[in-house]
């Protein structure tokens, strides 16, 4: 599997786990006391770095740090989106795409110049 592949595959995976460490459970837990939260949000964030770690590491081996960074923030929204609509019931609005498209924008000032050779 190319790396570039590997590596995205692993950030979905890693951001399904941080987006409900973050956001779920605002839905699931939101009467429990903090401290309960925290420790709960903790254990799902530990999930998410044992992916989150390994997908930089591959990237890094095509990517630079900065195309790693603006790719985990394209993955980060493409996995909030359906998370907020679906799970969160959020209203789906324009500013989702508007949001999107200035990561479009991001993404191709930070690979117009392609990926860095790695020897």
């Amino acid at each position: 599997m190319p790396p570039v592949l590997a590596a995205v595959l692993l950030l979905c995976c890693s951001n399904l786990f941080m987006t409900y460490a973050w956001y779920g459970h605002l839905r699931d837990l939101a009467d429990r006391p903090i401290m309960l939260v925290a420790l709960v949000a903790w254990g799902v964030a530990f999930f998410e770095y044992q992916l989150q770690v390994p997908a930089n590491r591959i990237g890094a081996t095509v990517l630079s740090v900065p195309q790693l960074r603006i790719l985990q923030e394209v993955v980060s929204l493409a996995v909030f989106v359906p998370f907020a609509v679906f799970y969160m019931k959020a209203q789906l609005t324009l500013d989702f795409l508007w949001a999107g498209l200035c990561l479009l924008g991001a993404v191709y000032f930070m690979f117009r110049g392609g990926m860095p050779v790695h020897g």
